[in-house]
């Protein structure tokens, strides 16, 4: 075929050949044609009991070829119910192999040759049927006949791929198919198109798709019919076939994720290329207690890509139905090219995998296997097709950026391997999973890659050009190389594992291997390699089993079907003859006990010496040597070796031949002149073939596992099983080491910064020191403790070296002298380090100590020691600590796995603490930071890798999140690096080494090196920056190709230039601009600096600060990448606001150490450090005061009542109580107390608190309720004791100064015990009745819970980190004492925190603790029982009823336990015996982790609360849970009442919008978006109600309509690149005005989504305010029916006349407010405006200015009518439509109702932290008022 262009678009197969004729096709048995009713079109339907006796064969004959080079191979089919079916396709690879690529349901595995891959085929059914369900909670989906509600699919296949990744190949066209029963087929074709099967023309028209992008709707003629109304996937299966974005190859062919499917609907059901799901939340509210919402999560749909190509077609000839659809498609293109913009392709996974092979005078080749890849594809990956170069895809470059140089390391998992090459120049041997080549004159390495686990065998042909090698593990695969060349010919696998030898014969045609087949019996395998060379195939010329041991099997030099084998009690002899293999054994005598371990023949390679005339020698451990008669297969002679005589001239008896120390010989190599032989005692011995005496030797380290003579009998190679190479010059007499190499795994390193030294620690108990250019060990160090750390002094020739013991040691190189000795650290050094000044140096250890030594003396005394700061355990090791490059700054992770601190590097004081622990959305674990690294060229940025898998930017000034990449590996990440000039990351993950660019700005931002086979334990750049190592199973030694940064003239990161832009463009502003009537061409900055930013904290996932008008808020973008979604920033995309941070805490107060006391060791006065459990209560992070000289009005004075709370403090503690007999109710949120009715709804309000409540207690009678809260400003913590009946206070008491951790009351109500947190952990006990302190305890370690026994009076217990407090009260007179009485936890369930408690009965007692045990004690002896493993994470609630026990942890599971049968008795832990004793009844996986719980006296009933806000009420009984109370766990950003007031909406950092019922306070419906945050919301202006939409904006830049009356997502728009900020509808619902962080305002049609207008004046500012008006601007001056304003943070206000049905919108004023400059350390306030409800020409503004005041400005009279000053700066405010009032709220949590006319207010102090919302209802009745996640509905009266 001269030309491909008539293939072009696409290849109808069926059409192409005629199917119907059968001329150039043919078809066997029950072959018919028939039409289905659902395609309702003629198909062919295959049947037949055995599927290969009916088929459809396309071409006719076999020795024709369809020469289909179609990338893409479709298959339009559908399995036949309850059969199996085949298909067959022949693809023929560019070296002239052909390749069978056959998938069927009958298949129960993958299999694969060199010519044939078999795929099973897991056939799809309808969804939701039960097939479907059972297949989707399979883990590998069902395979077998089809189910009886198989669909038609549509099958592709990736030839290209599957023949690159399964075989090595590439594609060059598809030879045959062969269609087997059973199964109906519509058709097939062939394309070089990515085609959707589920897209129809006008969708692809209105996408702008077309197939000049690769991508389009499949052709009409293939195409399946949908009816109207219904959706594609909804009838039909698309299977993708290697599926897309995969990188390991799959075992199968099945349909994709729930995912993939929801994709390929969203393209249909969207105008727009991304479509979310919107997921039905909850139902209509019925009543209170049967509220039962179904809440649920949706999974984000990934972006549309552009789609793709692997190459442009060529032109040619084009069918008149092609041509048909080739123009269907360019018109659906070049008509939607002027409204549609093209979308950009979404990111691909990071990097691409590198596997460099460094060749002589060749080119390197890409090789199999990876992280996560098992081959390396051939064909280059599909590129976007683009007009200009200038949207070309960005890499990084150079690639490959590493190429592998040395490997420093022998063997793995045997040293028995290491072979001469013909020429004797050059040793080839394994190291674990890589072959390597070294030349023995220049120690020059190259490196054979591909296997994927460690090398058990190696083998050459005769002239050392072919090169075969066999992997360990299950899986036996067989490699052939071109040694020369250095590429891989093939590869095979082997049904035996554990393949121990391989021998190749001389003319290289024949390999023999031994292993062991699946049934672990012996296998002697023979293959035919005489084609490899030319593309070939290897087969198996003969196999057998054997019963007999072999160690080693070699074919002879002079007959290919000969071989000779050896082992215990056998010397055996192999021949192949007519397909088989069959052996006769030597007859060894009286020596048949013996085991026998190498064998070689005499004469070389003579090939013209007869058969019969060859001598075998053999050898054995017992020393002696056989000389065997090949022709006789009869021993000649035996000799047994012994040492030479001299080395025993002590010795006075003479040996004889049974007698003496005598050699066990593992090696033996024989050449014309003499033998070699490798012995166990270590030495390499050289004799005559008479064996007389040994006439040269050398000794070795260890035991000689190889001795080979090269073939000019120069040289003998030998190998030690300790891991040495080297070779014996024999005519010179000299012994050359070749390689030396740790025996186990190398756990860390440190390189010399001025020699190339590089020294390692390995679990084989040695210290060693290398050269990294000769590659030779220069030191050993063999202590007798285990070295775990190793550190370089910065300059001088020493280093330090950390054990298992805690011992460090200081040694000097030049003088091998130990400067210095320190034991004070008990634990497993797990960090090591100097300080770049050469100063300092610091260590750790496994448990958390700390220490500092002084580095500028010779002693290297200890400056301080610190405990507990540093996180337990050795998963930071070896590299726990990083030292800044100016050498202020030590960072570690500690105290626990979930905080990393700063502290200062000269005296370890603490100055920063950054808490990792989000949860995640999609696991129950605690995200925990594992590794963390200085950025050299900037002290301000930390690099922290955590457990799942991210690596975060933290500035180290402020604790702020920079940046966030995820899936950074496969695993999670084991070390990190970054190049002084901080152009590059260095990572390393399980076996893998991955280069990011360091700003990730790139399109491909990272590249990955394979070749290691065990996990890698650190990874660095060298001091030079030219090279990089890399230790794990062996030392890796790269050349680093990136270019020098002098090569560049900007060195600055994108955030420092941004930083010099913002500063720049803030110095050109010279003073506050006067207030003029029309916009400028550019909004100038306010004449203020840039704030700083602020040090927050924040409590989960998405809660964050604002960033005001930071420089850093708009140039962040580039810096941060959402989980699950990496950010493009190429030219021309905009930057994206960062808008998730770390929970920060700054640690005050600290002074540093006294220099007069830097000899002394710190062990005390140290800041407490928090529990390592989620059960102790910590007060969320705020930034906010309570303004004390407030004065509240009097209850019967107030303007406004307190109508409602919404929501459930989920950061409490035991904050919520139920007495199921008195009906009480009562929880906390914020710092108040509501006591609710559970019939009614209604509720009551206790307010006596500041600050956020901690937890709750309630008398057994249910009359009295304490709670606790914090003090203000540093005052004592507050209780307050309330009367439920009359609501008012009884009692405010104080005692501690941190928080109280837990309240109780005992049962008989005579006294309360408060528990402190862990800053001051004291118990203090009260009188119930005077509420006065009886006694107070001071424990050594935090408490975290605490029961009152139900029964014995006056015992309770108490649980904390140091173990179980048994309490007791001794009352004498008015005396009370408490006796407090520590035990430790049981041994059997390790270092836990004990963290919950409860009573059994009155000698049970049940404990929790943080890793999921339950331990019961016998209360009267104090000692545990048994324990058992409840819950995989920590235990935070028990609850104990009767006998039944509950359990509630932060994996999000409730469960109940039947525990009738504990009682105490003979010790019995670890689950031994208790499963006869508990067992687990019930269990529900909430919302969340379990906070708080309270039941009913039977354990029926009750209700449990989570941190998601939520209380929910269960009953066990009737199986069903219902969500009582619901409230945000995240950040409120918006609250708006509907225009009939009857529903409200909010929305949240979280992603969340939630509509609420107005009269009940019931959440109606939840609309989640998972990974954004929403940050405004507003209603649509509906006449009727059912049409009611709620619009919302996103950090992303998105806007999202949902529907109410459907519970749907309607629409969705993308008009802002940066988040958006204010949302509003137009009066008459024509547009949707929504502004962005950067200023810009999106006019879009809310109709089609169409962005209609960009108004750019507030460019440059954030927008804080949009609103729109009713209101006829003929006043003005101006045409239009409404006007609209928006208020910008630069504190200008635009006001605009519009009539959007006219499409008119003309600015009307343009406002500017001076203020001078602001130096306060956080944001500015916000600037907001807003019409004046009953005058629309007039407008209110407040913000920051030079006065603290709202202004009344008129738009008529162009003027400020009135100002009204404010106590303090407004964090918010709204305008009531009656009454004139103003609500107001600030950051002071201070809500401020005004009477605008006549100045009169009235304070409400009811929120615990500062106000960022109030909004009051169209009406003016109600208002609402927000804090942090706090809601506060009240009842307006006037004022």
């Amino acid at each position: 075929m001269a030309s491909k262009g008539w293939q072009h678009p696409y290849v109808n197969i069926f059409k192409h050949v005629k199917v119907e004729d059968w001329r150039k096709s043919a078809r066997e048995g029950d072959v018919s044609t028939c039409t289905d009713k659902t395609l309702k079109c003629p198909v062919f339907r295959i049947r037949g009991p055995v599927p290969a006796n009916s088929y459809i064969l396309v071409p006719k004959n076999t020795d024709q070829s369809l020469g289909l080079t179609g990338r893409f191979f479709y298959l339009l089919f559908r399995p036949a119910p309850g059969k199996y079916f085949v298909v067959h396709l022949d693809v023929a690879a560019e070296e002239g192999i052909v390749v069978r690529i056959s998938f069927s349901n009958m298949f129960k595995e993958f299999k694969s040759t060199a010519i044939w891959l078999q795929f099973p085929f897991l056939c799809g059914a309808a969804k939701d049927s039960v097939y479907d369900n059972t297949s989707k909670s399979a883990r590998h989906g069902l395979v077998g006949p089809a189910p009886s509600s198989v669909r038609w699919t549509c099958l592709m296949l990736d030839l290209q791929l599957i023949l690159s990744v399964y075989v090595n190949r590439c594609c060059s066209h598809l030879k045959s198919v062969r269609l087997c029963a059973n199964m109906s087929v519509k058709n097939m074709f062939t394309t070089d198109l990515l085609l959707n099967p589920g897209m129809s023309f006008s969708e692809a028209k209105l996408m702008g798709l077309a197939s000049s992008l690769g991508t389009g709707p499949i052709p009409r003629e293939m195409s399946f019919p949908v009816p109207k109304g219904c959706f594609w996937h909804d009838l039909y299966d698309h299977i993708r076939f290697p599926s897309e974005g995969t990188k390991a190859p799959f075992d199968s062919i099945q349909k994709g994720s729930s995912l993939q499917e929801a994709y390929g609907a969203s393209n249909q059901r969207a105008s727009v290329g991304e479509q979310p799901r919107c997921v039905n939340l909850s139902k209509s509210v019925q009543d209170r207690v049967s509220l039962i919402q179904q809440i649920t999560t949706p999974k984000m749909l990934p972006r549309s890509r552009t789609a793709v190509v692997a190459n442009i077609p060529e032109l040619g000839v084009v069918s008149t139905d092609q041509k048909d659809w080739l123009c269907q498609l360019q018109e659906s293109a070049s008509s939607s090219s002027h409204r549609c913009t093209p979308i950009p392709p979404s990111d691909r996974e990071d990097g691409a995998v590198h596997v460099y092979v460094h060749r002589e005078g060749a080119a390197s080749e890409p090789v199999e296997g990876s992280e996560e890849e098992s081959v390396c594809t051939l064909v280059p990956p599909p590129v976007s097709l683009t007009a200009s170069k200038a949207n070309k895809q960005q890499k990084l470059l150079p690639d490959p950026i590493l190429r592998l140089k040395h490997i420093i390391g022998f063997g793995g998992d045997t040293t028995k391997c290491a072979l001469w090459t013909k020429d004797a120049d050059a040793v080839v041997y394994p190291c674990h999973a890589i072959i390597v080549s070294m030349k023995i004159s220049s120690n020059q390495q190259r490196f054979f890659i591909g296997h994927t686990d460690k090398v058990s065998s190696m083998a050459f042909n005769g002239d050392t050009t072919l090169l075969a090698s066999a992997q360990t593990g299950s899986s036996g695969v067989i490699r052939v190389w071109d040694y020369h060349k250095g590429n891989c010919l093939t590869m095979f696998t082997v049904h035996a594992h554990l393949l121990s030898c391989l021998s190749f014969s001389y003319g290289g045609g024949i390999l023999c291997g031994v292993g062991k087949d699946r049934h672990d019996k012996k296998m002697v395998v023979v293959w035919n390699t005489l084609n490899v060379h030319k593309g070939g195939h290897v087969t198996v010329v003969a196999k057998a089993h054997t019963q007999v041991d072999i160690n080693t099997m070699k074919i002879t030099s002079f007959d290919d079907t000969r071989m000779v084998s050896c082992g215990r009690d056998n010397i055996r002899l192999w021949r192949v003859r007519n397909g088989t293999l069959r052996s006769c054994p030597v007859s060894l005598g009286e020596y048949h006990s013996l085991d026998f371990t190498d064998v070689a023949f005499e004469e070389g390679n003579s090939p013209e010496q007869d058969v019969e005339d060859r001598t075998l020698f053999a050898s054995t451990r017992s020393g002696h040597v056989f000389e065997i008669d090949y022709g006789t297969v009869a021993v000649k002679n035996v000799r047994r070796l012994f040492p030479a005589q001299q080395q025993h001239a002590d010795r006075r008896e003479k040996w004889t031949f049974n007698t003496g120390p005598s050699i066990a010989i593992n090696s033996l190599s024989v050449s014309p002149s003499f033998c070699a032989t490798g012995s166990e005692d270590g030495f390499l011995r050289l004799w005559p073939l008479d064996f007389s005496a040994v006439f040269l030797e050398a000794e070795h380290e260890g035991p000689v596992s190889v001795a080979s003579i090269s073939l000019d009998s120069l040289q003998v190679l030998s190998a030690t099983s300790t891991g040495n190479l080297g070779f014996l010059d024999v005519s010179g007499r000299g012994y050359n080491t070749l390689m030396r190499s740790h025996t186990d795994a190398v756990l860390g390193f440190s390189v010399d910064s001025l020699r190339p030294h590089l020294t390692t620690a390995s679990s084989d108990g040695t210290v060693r020191i290398w050269n990294m250019d000769s590659l030779h060990q220069l030191y050993d160090f063999a202590p007798e403790d285990s070295p775990c750390s190793v550190a370089f002094h910065p300059s001088e020739q020493i280093f330090s070296c950390g054990f298992s013991s805690g011992i460090i040691r200081i040694f000097d190189i030049s003088s091998a002298k130990l400067l210095a000795e320190h034991k004070q650290l008990k634990g497993e050094v797990v960090g090591l380090t100097f300080s770049p000044d050469e100063q300092f140096m610091y260590s750790a250890d496994s448990q958390g100590s700390l220490a500092l030594y002084n580095a500028s003396e010779e002693d290297y005394d200890v400056v301080r020691i610190v405990c507990n700061v540093v996180a337990r355990g050795t998963g930071c090791a070896p590299d726990a600590l990083a030292v800044s490059s100016d050498s202020r700054c030590l960072a570690f992770v500690g105290p626990s796995e979930y905080i990393v601190t700063i502290a200062d590097a000269r005296t370890l004081a603490e100055l920063l603490h950054v808490d990792v622990s989000i949860l995640d959305t999609e696991s129950a674990r605690l995200d925990s930071a594992l590794k963390v690294c200085f950025s050299p060229a900037s002290t301000e940025h930390l690099l922290v890798a955590t457990s799942a898998n991210k690596i975060l930017w933290v500035s180290t000034k402020t604790g702020r999140l920079l940046r966030e990449v995820s899936k950074v590996h496969k695993h999670q990440c084991s070390s990190l690096a970054v190049s002084e000039d901080r152009r590059f990351l260095l990572t390393a993950g399980h076996n893998a080494v991955k280069v990011w660019d360091y700003d990730m700005q790139l399109d491909l931002n990272s590249q990955m090196f394979i070749g290691h086979s065990q996990p890698i334990h650190q990874v660095g750049f060298t001091p030079d920056q030219r090279g990089v190592v890399s230790v794990g199973d062996a030392i890796f030694l790269w050349d680093f190709l990136g270019q020098p940064m002098e090569f560049f003239t900007d060195n600055r990161s994108s955030l420092e230039r941004s930083h010099v832009s913002a500063r720049k463009a803030d110095t050109e502003e010279n003073g506050v601009q006067p207030s003029v009537a029309m916009p400028r061409q550019k909004a100038p900055l306010p004449s203020s600096p840039p704030p700083r930013l602020a040090v927050s904290a924040n409590d989960g996932v998405g809660q964050g600060a604002v960033w005001g008008d930071s420089t850093l808020s708009d140039d962040i973008s580039p810096f941060t990448t959402f989980a699950g979604q990496e950010t493009s920033a190429g030219p021309s995309s905009e930057p994206r606001a960062a808008v998730s941070f770390l929970k920060v805490t700054d640690l005050v107060n600290v002074s540093p150490l006294n220099p007069e006391h830097r000899d002394s060791v710190e062990l005390e006065q140290r800041r407490p450090v928090r529990p390592d459990c989620y059960r102790h209560f910590i007060p969320r992070f705020k930034t906010s005061s309570f303004d004390q000289s407030v004065v509240a009005p009097q209850a019967e004075e107030q303007c406004m009542k307190l109508k409602a709370v919404i929501g459930y403090n989920g950061n409490g503690r035991g904050n919520m109580v139920w007495s199921p007999d008195q009906g009480l109710f009562v929880y906390s949120c914020g710092c108040m107390v509501v006591v609710e009715c559970l019939h009614t709804g209604r509720q009551r309000h206790l307010q006596g608190h500041t600050e956020e409540i901690s937890c709750l207690a309630v008398t057994n009678d249910a009359q009295t309720v304490s709670s606790a809260a914090g003090g203000s400003n540093g005052d004592k913590s507050l209780i307050c004791i309330w009367d439920i009946q009359s609501g008012t206070s009884r009692k405010t008491i104080t005692y501690h100064r941190g928080a109280v951790q837990c309240l109780a009351f005992s049962r008989d109500d005579r006294f309360l015990l408060s528990v402190g947190d862990f800053a001051e952990p004291d118990i203090a006990l009260w009188s119930s009745q005077t509420f006065q302190l009886l006694s107070s305890v001071n424990v050594s370690g935090p408490i975290h819970d605490t029961a009152f026994s139900p029964s014995a009076a006056g015992q309770l217990a108490c649980v904390g980190s140091h173990g179980v407090y048994f309490c007791f009260i001794h009352s004498q007179s008015r005396d009370v004492d408490l006796k407090v009485q520590r035990v430790s936890p049981p041994s059997e369930v390790g270092d836990v925190e004990v963290t919950t408690v409860c009573y059994h009965m009155d000698s049970v007692l049940f404990t929790g603790t943080n890793r999921g045990h339950v331990c019961a004690w016998d209360v009267n002896t104090q000692r545990c029982f048994m324990t058992w493993e409840a819950d995989e994470g920590e235990i935070g609630v028990l609850l104990c009823r009767g006998n039944r026990l509950l359990t509630g942890s932060n994996t999000r599971w409730l469960r109940l336990w039947e525990v009738e049968a504990v009682k105490p008795r003979a010790k019995v832990c670890n689950g031994e015996h208790s499963g006869t004793m508990v067992k687990l009844e019930q269990e529900i996986m909430l919302d969340g982790t379990t906070v708080s719980a309270a039941f009913d006296h039977t354990m029926d009933m009750g209700i449990v609360g989570t941190t998601a806000g939520t209380l929910w009420y269960i009953s066990w009984s009737d199986r069903r849970n219902i969500r009582l109370v619901s409230g945000h766990k995240t950040e409120v950003n918006d609250v708006v009442f509907s225009s009939g007031e009857s529903h409200f909406a909010t929305c949240s950092e979280d992603g969340s919008v939630r509509v609420w019922s107005t009269s009940g306070y019931e959440l109606v419906v939840q609309f989640q978006v998972l990974s954004q945050a929403c940050g405004c919301v507003c209603w649509s202006p509906v006449s009727r109600p059912e049409d009611s939409c709620v619009a919302a904006g996103y950090s992303d830049g998105t806007l999202r309509i949902f529907r109410l009356s459907s519970r749907e997502m309607e629409m969705k728009l993308h008009p802002h690149q940066v988040a958006v900020t204010a949302i509003q509808y137009s009066v008459h619902g024509h547009v949707i005005l929504s502004a962005g962080k950067n200023g810009l305002v999106a006019v879009s049609s809310p109709a089609n989504g169409a962005t209609v207008r960009v108004i750019r004046d507030h460019k440059g500012a954030t927008i804080t305010t949009i609103q729109c008006v009713s209101e006829q601007c003929e006043n003005f001056g101006l045409e239009g029916n409404e006007m609209w304003l928006a208020a910008g943070a630069d504190r200008r206000v635009s006001v605009w006349a519009a009539d959007w049905s006219k499409q008119k919108c003309d600015l009307l004023d343009w406002l500017s407010f001076p203020a001078p400059p602001y130096h306060a350390g956080d944001c500015p306030p916000p600037s907001m405006a807003a019409f004046c409800p009953d005058d629309h020409g007039l407008l209110v503004y407040t913000g920051y200015g030079v006065e603290r005041e709202l202004s009344f400005y008129s738009l008529t009279k162009k003027r400020i009518l009135r100002k009204v000053a404010l106590p303090h700066w407004a964090s918010c405010f709204s305008l009531s439509s009656r009454g004139q009032l103003v609500a107001v709220g600030s950051k002071d949590r201070v809500l401020k109702l005004i009477q605008s006319t006549s100045g009169r207010f009235q304070d409400f102090l009811h929120h615990s932290d500062s106000l960022q919302k109030c909004c009051f209802s169209p009406s003016g009745r109600l208002l609402f008022s927000v804090a942090f996640n706090e809601i506060l509905l009240w009842e307006v009266q006037g004022l």
